[in-house]
Parts: structure tokens; sequence; C-alpha cells
């Protein structure tokens, strides 16, 4: 478990170094030369030479494994975070392991098709938020409609939407839109095969889980997005520089396993 998370995240660390250091060497290039019409595409390295920059890159142990055990922490991986703290000898003692198992039980009742259950755990944990979120308010209740349509609660998903989600639809056009959207699977005798089927995806539970997740964490004044996201994010960014410079390099295709294509 532990050489499985560690190589990827210092490949996509280094990277995003690595992809740093090459727009700032080639913006100082760039700065002091003619304008053209077209730009060529210019390599920055061979594949040979970008590797050992990014081998120079060298993160420590420690840092790696306070990236993995923040990442599992943020997303609520309670069970895998106390099983890597283990095997990399970490303590969680500064780790509220309370809060955790909150935001644990939450995501997985959203993750479950348990809306109502996950809604009253908020309400319990966080009273005011989801009064001060009315789009979180509105995913959560939305998605409860979903459910009731999965499970061909017709009637019953009718009277819901009518009752707890017509208020979203005046306030905003944005959630008017979602809510005809959600409505529009009633229309279809297989709605997963729809125009909007993608609703009933597990992904879209995923989705409103994370989204509650993170606000859960800004509620209680913790980050909402772990220093690993952060740092895909950072590694994305500078590769998309590179690109938009019409720069050819080995690049970071693939961050679970940290290959690099040169192609």
């Amino acid at each position: 478990m532990h050489a499985h998370f560690a190589q990827p995240i210092q490949a996509a660390a280094a990277a995003a170094v690595a992809a740093a250091m090459a727009v700032s060497n080639t913006s100082s290039t760039s700065s002091t030369s003619e304008p053209h019409a077209s730009t060529p595409i210019h390599h920055t390295a061979t594949k040979t030479e970008w590797m050992e920059a990014i081998e120079q890159q060298r993160l420590e142990r420690s840092t790696l494994n306070r990236l993995i055990i923040n990442y599992l922490v943020t997303e609520g991986f309670k069970e895998a975070a106390e099983k890597f703290a283990e095997e990399a000898g970490i303590s969680l003692s500064n780790v509220d392991l309370t809060s955790l198992d909150e935001r644990l039980r939450i995501r997985e009742a959203i993750e479950s098709g348990r809306i109502q259950e996950a809604i009253n755990l908020i309400n319990t944990k966080a009273p005011e938020l989801l009064d001060q979120n009315r789009q979180l308010a509105f995913h959560l209740k939305q998605q409860h409609l979903i459910e009731l349509i999965r499970s061909n609660l017709i009637d019953e998903a009718l009277t819901y939407a009518q009752i707890h989600l017509a208020e979203f639809a005046e306030e905003e056009i944005k959630m008017r839109q979602e809510l005809e959207k959600t409505m529009a699977l009633l229309v279809f005798d297989k709605p997963l095969e729809s125009p909007y089927g993608y609703l009933m995806q597990i992904s879209h539970r995923q989705q409103v889980a994370n989204e509650i997740n993170s606000a859960l964490l800004i509620y209680q004044n913790d980050e909402s997005e772990s220093d690993l996201s952060m740092l895909v994010r950072m590694a994305t960014y500078m590769q998309e520089k590179l690109d938009n410079k019409q720069l050819r390099y080995p690049k970071l295709v693939d961050i679970a396993s940290g290959k690099l294509d040169d192609s």
C-alpha cells in the first residue's frame, strides 16, 4: 500500500516542479525574442534530460507520507488512513477522528442513496449549513428526488418535487434548469438510458457526496481540498502552460501510474 501511493505522488510532485522550471525558462526566453505570426513547436528537453531533472527534485519520504495521510483524512477514508498510518509509523493524534467518522457516515449514506438519512446527519453535525448554503441543500434534495425516481415511486417523486424543490426553481434559473432535467427522467421508460441518465449514475451520488464533504470541512474551519489534489491540479496547470507555449516535452499522461509520454 505504501509504495503503491508513493510512486505516482512523487512523479506528480516532481513533474510539477520540472514543468514550473520549464515554463519559467521559456518565459524568460520568449520575453527577449521578436513575436511571430505562428509559434513553432520546440522541444524543452529529451525524455532522458527531463527524467534527470525530475530525479533531482527528490521528496522526503515523510513528505510523501503526510500528503497521503492528508488526502485520506480530507476525503474521509478513515480505515485506509489508520492502516496507512500504522504501516508508515505516523501518529494520528492530531486528527479529529470523531469528525472524520461523522463525515464518513454522511458520505456512505449519500453514496448508498439514503439521502434523508444524510440530511438528518448533516443537520445534527452542522445545523446551519444547509440553511446557509442553498445550492448544497438543493443538490441534496435533488438527489433524493432522483432516488425516488430510481425506485419508480412516481407519485411520491412528484409530491416531493412540489413541496421541497419548487421554491429553489423560483430562486435561480440554474436550479430550475437542473430540476427540469431531473423531472424529465419521469418521461422515459428507461431513464438511465435517457439524455439525462447521468443523473442516475453512481458517479452523481459521489459528486454530491464530495460537495457535502468539502462544505463540512469548510464549516469546521478545515481545508476543503487535500494537499495532494492541489498538487495534481498544479501539475496539470503547469503542463497546460507548456502546451499553450507550443512546447513538446515528456508529458505526464497518467497521474495514477506516473506515466510520461514523450511523443
